[in-house]
């Protein structure tokens, strides 16, 4: 492991990248214990606060675990896809709001990897899939329920589907396309969105799960796809015909 104390890169941060190197390629296996605090700042000529820190930035990132007592110490963690989740959330997130993504593209992308789930959710989806499907249709086309509600009931519909395909590795990939998109389309359309329209197109994809047809789930979300851009396009024309 090796760092470059001539780079402007922070000392700490390249300590954090040369473990996590070890341990992505497997030099530093699952619940392998870390050199000691004192250990790493011998061998990469820093101070232990340094290494305190890099510990930290590792911590964070679920990569690794630490301990107390005399066997404690710091320990390559084994990551969960499931724990993984919230940081491909928060990334997506990120990304799209840094970035000049367009509605259209954001769009695009959401629904080419939903559709990419389909077929696999109409062959492997569980009677709990199909439950907690049923119970966000029901719940979204209730009179009272707010936008923040709807949104987060929309999300939940979308992940009960994705996670129907019973592939994790697919979940994970999605979980930024699905909780970090679809509330970004949400927040942009719920002003013009006709809520029965989309509760009638999520029944539509509910029942093509349940009778295990890909195709039809993927008209739905075509369906779904083609209302969220109408309703986008609308407003945004809308809007630039507003008068300064």
């Amino acid at each position: 492991m090796k760092i470059d104390p001539q780079s402007s890169a922070d000392l700490s941060a390249q300590i954090a990248s040369a473990i996590r190197d070890e341990i992505i390629a497997g030099r530093l296996i699952v619940d392998q214990r870390l050199p000691s605090e004192a250990e790493l700042a011998d061998h990469f000529d820093v101070s232990r606060p340094t290494v305190r820190e890099a510990l930290k930035r590792l911590a964070a990132q679920s990569l690794i675990r630490t301990q107390r007592g005399a066997s404690g110490g710091a320990f390559v963690n084994r990551i969960s896809f499931e724990e993984a989740y919230a940081q491909q959330i928060t990334t997506s997130t990120l990304l799209l709001s840094m970035n000049a993504v367009s509605f259209e593209t954001a769009c695009e992308a959401r629904f080419a990897l939903e559709r990419a789930c389909a077929p696999l959710s109409a062959a492997r989806r569980s009677a709990d899939h199909l439950a907690a499907m049923r119970a966000e249709v029901h719940r979204q086309a209730q009179p009272g329920l707010t936008d923040e509600a709807f949104c987060a009931s929309d999300v939940a519909f979308h992940r009960a589907l994705v996670d129907g395909a019973g592939n994790p590795v697919l979940s994970y990939q999605l979980a930024g396309a699905v909780e970090a998109m679809q509330p970004l389309m949400n927040m942009i359309t719920f002003t013009a969105r006709d809520r029965a329209r989309i509760v009638a197109l999520h029944g539509q994809i509910a029942d093509a799960a349940e009778a295990a047809d890909g195709p039809a789930i993927n008209s739905g979300l075509n369906a779904l796809e083609a209302e969220t851009l109408h309703l986008a396009q609308g407003l945004f024309a809308r809007k630039s015909t507003r008068p300064a």
